[in-house]
């Protein structure tokens, strides 16, 4: 049977019996792996190959979760929910810089061999407040997840998830309960102090870890989401200094680009800068690069806002 024919045109993900099921045997499977047809993408479990490298990085996590599920729906007893990141990377939490393993939390002690090498198996208690449903899948809630996470998170992740999470309407008094409950645990002083800087105005990851930045280098604190009148109507500001009108944007390209052309953007965009320019502001834009020359950045907005203050 010719291999491509064998695979069914209204599903992604199959395990190596449901292949079989459709007339592949082991042969065919692995060379259709080898044309990039199918990927492996964990241990009996195979994804179509353009479907998956099609993915961005927080879908793959996503659907590394779903692969888990549908690989072990039938040989797992359960009495597992997901959690940590993979809760989080199904409920669509901002996560930057962290591993695309399967977390679980289960009450028993957990195996690394029943689970497979590519699955970080936890043991705790989860009460009822602690478990919710995301896309049919039984995974720790968002507080509770928020908690694990951060628990193994140094500061810049944990800010990202926190001010997500907050945007999204997590409790924060429950959060800070849970926090204190948690005194002398590992990673509880980040925790602790991604609760203290958390604010859901952050839009995006990298607008999070420009307000970070702001606060760790001592830099005098801006406002966020600050709205300026000019001529060509209201203009919101990811960062601003409004004494002495300097304002700070993150450029992420998703940020402009994820639904109207660049260069539509782009015109509109100088536009906005033009007419807030006109109206005495001075505009410092940033990239993710940025971010990672500490020093030059600082000097760049210590600089701007010195020259405000002369201006003033």
């Amino acid at each position: 049977m010719n291999g491509r024919a064998g695979l069914s045109a209204t599903a992604n993900l199959w395990r190596t019996n449901e292949l079989m099921e459709q007339g592949l045997n082991s042969r065919a499977i692995a060379a259709l792996v080898r044309k990039g047809v199918l990927i492996r993408i964990r241990r009996g479990c195979y994804a179509r190959g353009s479907w998956w490298t099609g993915l961005k990085t927080s879908g793959r996590r996503r659907q590394l979760v779903h692969a888990h599920a549908h690989g072990t729906r039938t040989t797992s007893a359960g009495g597992f929910v997901y959690s940590h990141t993979s809760s989080a990377g199904l409920r669509r939490l901002h996560l930057w810089d962290v591993d695309e393993v399967v977390h679980l939390t289960q009450s028993g002690r957990p195996s690394g061999i029943s689970h497979g090498r590519d699955v970080v198996a936890h043991t705790s208690k989860l009460n009822s407040r602690d478990v919710s449903f995301v896309d049919g899948l039984p995974c720790t809630s968002l507080e509770r997840t928020v908690v694990d996470c951060c628990l193994m998170f140094n500061l810049r992740q944990s800010i990202i998830l926190m001010d997500h999470a907050a945007r999204l309407g997590a409790d924060l008094p429950l959060l800070r309960e849970q926090c204190t409950a948690l005194a002398g645990r590992n990673g509880v002083i980040t925790l602790r102090q991604a609760l203290q800087l958390a604010d859901p105005r952050s839009e995006s990851a990298g607008e999070s870890l420009t307000r970070e930045l702001i606060h760790r280098l001592r830099i005098p604190a801006p406002e966020l989401q600050y709205v300026v009148h000019t001529t060509l109507g209201h203009h919101r500001l990811d960062f601003a200094w409004p004494a002495r009108k300097v304002a700070l944007e993150f450029d992420g390209k998703s940020k402009y680009f994820e639904y109207r052309p660049p260069q539509e953007v782009i015109y509109e965009e100088r536009r906005r800068e033009k007419a807030l320019m006109e109206e005495g502001w001075t505009f410092l834009r940033v990239e993710w690069k940025h971010l990672f020359n500490e020093a030059e950045f600082k000097y760049r907005v210590l600089r701007a806002l010195a020259q405000g203050s002369q201006d003033g």
